[in-house]
């Protein structure tokens, strides 16, 4: 898989779900503070009203650009997930220009490979790009989410409502280099993880 063309990355299409908290913690938030300090404004953390302080997402990206990002309530299922790939997938894939020829990345989390869901891959994105189970997750787009969690942290925001629409406008300013470069990287990874014998590498 390493010594595949570049011009075959090209044309896959990585899809994944994240979190994006507002205070950039799933857990809990330590504070230091000398005695008598608790209640100083910079030893208080604030809170989100009328919801969670986050965000469930969905979203793809290609060595082109970025594609639809999709925003859902509670867990996410095989249903829900067949339902995000039949209204927004190949639209991306189109609007991202690698059309109807994408190869479509993604692992091996059971509601990937519910049947309903690998029927409809197999008429509507045929060529797909398999990963052995326990496999290092490789997906570039890990660093995509990381990189919109650093630009969302920098918005004051105190509302839901709001968070995903500073969601929505810095997953849109997000630059093509970024994802070209991502892309470009996939194979000097494979190359690590091959040469690395089973053990962890830097990713």
């Amino acid at each position: 898989m390493s010594n595949k063309p570049e011009t075959y990355w090209n044309k896959v299409l990585f899809a994944d779900e994240n979190k994006c908290n507002t205070f950039g913690s799933n857990g809990r938030i330590m504070v230091w503070r000398r005695k008598n300090e608790e209640l100083n404004s910079k030893n208080l953390v604030g809170t989100v009203k009328y919801g969670s302080g986050g965000g469930l997402v969905r979203g793809c990206t290609s060595a082109s650009g970025l594609g639809n990002l999709v925003f859902f309530d509670g867990i996410m299922n095989h249903a829900l997930y067949l339902n995000i790939l039949r209204e927004n997938f190949k639209l991306s894939a189109q609007n991202l220009g690698i059309g109807y020829n994408f190869v479509f990345y993604r692992d091996n989390d059971p509601k990937h490979t519910a049947l309903n869901v690998r029927l409809w891959c197999r008429y509507n994105c045929p060529q797909n790009l398999k990963t052995p189970p326990q496999s290092p997750d490789l997906n570039p787009i890990e660093h995509i989410w990381r990189e919109l969690e650093v630009r969302v942290l920098k918005h004051d925001i105190k509302l839901k409502s709001k968070l995903k629409t500073v969601m929505m406008e810095e997953w849109m300013n997000i630059d093509t280099e970024i994802t070209k470069k991502l892309v470009k990287s996939i194979p000097k990874h494979l190359k690590a993880v091959v040469d690395a014998k089973g053990y962890p590498i830097k990713y």
